[in-house]
C-alpha cells in the first residue's frame, strides 16, 4: 500500500467523522470547530491533487473568513440557550430521509462511474497559475461561479433572518 493511499484514507476517515459530529454535535461552538478540521483536511484533499493553490485559498477563505463569521453569528444569536424550542419529530425524519436518499445517490453514482480510460496525454499548459485558473473561471465556469455568489447571497440574508429576535407576546 502506497504512503499516498494510506495519507488519503486518514484524511478521508477525518474528513467523515468532523462532518458527522458538526452535523451531530449539540454545542455550536464545538460544531464550528469540527467544521474548521473538516476544512483542513479537504485542504490536505486538495494537496494530495496537487493543487497548492486551491488548498491555500481553501485554508484562508473558509478556516479563516468564513469560520470567523460563523463564530461571530453563533455569537450574536446566542445558541446556547437551552429554553430554545425543539424541533418537531416530522422535521427530525425529513431530515434524516433527505439524508439516506443523498448518500444512496451518492453511493449509485460511485458505483456507476468509470475511471477514464487510455492513456493520459500531458498538454504542457500549466493549470496552476492564477492566470489560467482565472481564465477557466471567468470563462467556461462563469454560469456556476456566479451560482455560488447568489448561494452565499442567500446564506447571508438567512443568517440576518435568523439572527432576527421574535417579539415575544404577554
Amino acid at each position: 500500500m502506497s504512503v499516498l493511499l494510506i495519507l488519503f484514507c486518514i484524511l478521508a476517515a477525518i474528513t467523515l467523522s468532523t462532518a458527522f459530529l458538526t452535523v451531530f454535535s449539540r454545542n455550536p461552538i464545538h460544531s464550528a470547530i469540527y467544521l474548521v478540521i473538516c476544512f483542513f483536511s479537504v485542504a490536505g484533499h486538495y494537496l494530495l491533487l496537487n493543487a497548492q493553490f486551491l488548498a491555500i485559498v481553501h485554508i484562508i477563505v473558509y478556516s479563516g473568513a468564513i469560520m470567523i463569521l460563523f463564530l461571530f453569528t453563533i455569537m450574536l444569536m446566542n445558541l446556547n440557550n437551552e429554553n430554545e424550542v425543539h424541533k418537531p419529530r416530522i422535521t427530525r425524519l425529513g431530515a434524516i430521509v433527505s439524508f439516506c436518499l443523498v448518500c444512496l445517490i451518492l453511493i449509485a453514482i460511485f458505483i456507476n462511474s468509470k475511471p477514464i480510460a487510455g492513456d493520459y496525454i500531458a498538454t504542457g499548459e500549466d493549470y496552476q497559475s492564477i492566470q489560467v485558473l482565472g481564465k477557466i473561471l471567468l470563462n467556461e465556469y462563469m454560469v456556476p461561479f456566479e451560482f455560488a455568489s447568489i448561494l452565499l447571497l442567500v446564506a447571508m440574508i438567512g443568517t440576518v433572518l435568523l439572527s432576527k429576535k421574535e417579539k415575544l407576546e404577554k
